[in-house]
């Protein structure tokens, strides 16, 4: 399968600075995810999260992503993980090869993708943890299962599902569930990131939720082959753009 990867920034909005780029699947010259992710089978799930991970590292280290102090984010599917320890060699040897430290690496998965045994998922949590890799739980509050996930799994953060983020400044009750969020996170050391933000209220009413990590279009598009530089709101300003080769390799969050 040919494909390539777009790079979206999360933004650390409290320091101005990008926390971590996503990693996202696109095709050989830019065509949408779905134009990839539709030719994703059973038989062929193991080959493509292969793919996928050695595809980001290799393009993220070209663009010199390791040098900026930003973290890769990477998605991948739990349910083609046969065995935790056996599946992550390849991700290992990747890092290595173009010497990207294994450290700035989140693996990313979204409760839509089904499990059926909860252990097998918190034994590549663990397996992970022992190369320093972080878990992110993506979409969290988008199915029913996130609760208990966010409960008993050994994740470093989640990311908010964009139907919690939509419109939020007109919504006090799901102002009130992301204040909810914020506080629990802290509570379990874990960083919270809201995607999906289009708007400067949308922006505004999750700062005043306590929300500092944030990734969407109204601070960059996925760029692809690029690591895009992000425009940072600035109420009662002009908006300022910055260059990701400009960016300082200094973070105050840490997965």
């Amino acid at each position: 399968m040919d494909f390539s990867m777009a790079f979206q920034p999360i933004v650390n909005v409290e320091s101005a600075q990008v926390y971590a780029y996503e990693a996202l699947v696109r095709g050989p010259r830019g065509e949408s995810a779905y134009s990839v992710l539709s030719q994703v089978t059973e038989k062929n799930r193991y080959s493509f999260d292969q793919s996928c991970r050695v595809q980001a590292i290799r393009l993220a280290s070209e663009l010199r992503l390791q040098d900026t102090g930003a973290k890769l984010s990477i998605n991948f599917l739990p349910g083609s993980v046969y065995s935790p320890a056996a599946c992550i060699r390849l991700t290992l040897e990747t890092a290595r090869e173009v010497q990207f430290p294994c450290d700035r690496l989140i693996f990313e998965f979204t409760e839509a993708e089904k499990l059926n045994n909860p252990r097998h998922l918190e034994a590549i949590a663990r397996e992970y943890h022992k190369h320093g890799f972080a878990i992110a739980i993506d979409d969290f509050g988008a199915g029913f299962a996130n609760l208990s996930l966010f409960a008993d799994l050994s994740a470093n953060a989640v990311k908010m599902d964009m139907l919690l983020v939509r419109n939020v400044h007109l919504r006090p009750k799901s102002q009130a569930l992301i204040r909810s969020f914020v506080t629990l996170c802290a509570q379990f050391g874990m960083s919270l990131v809201a995607e999906g933000i289009e708007t400067e209220e949308e922006y505004t009413a999750l700062r005043e939720c306590g929300v500092i990590l944030m990734q969407g279009y109204l601070f960059a598009k996925p760029a692809f082959e690029q690591l895009p530089g992000i425009h940072l709101p600035t109420p009662g300003a002009p908006s300022m753009r910055m260059s990701a080769a400009l960016l300082p390799a200094i973070f105050t969050n840490v997965i």
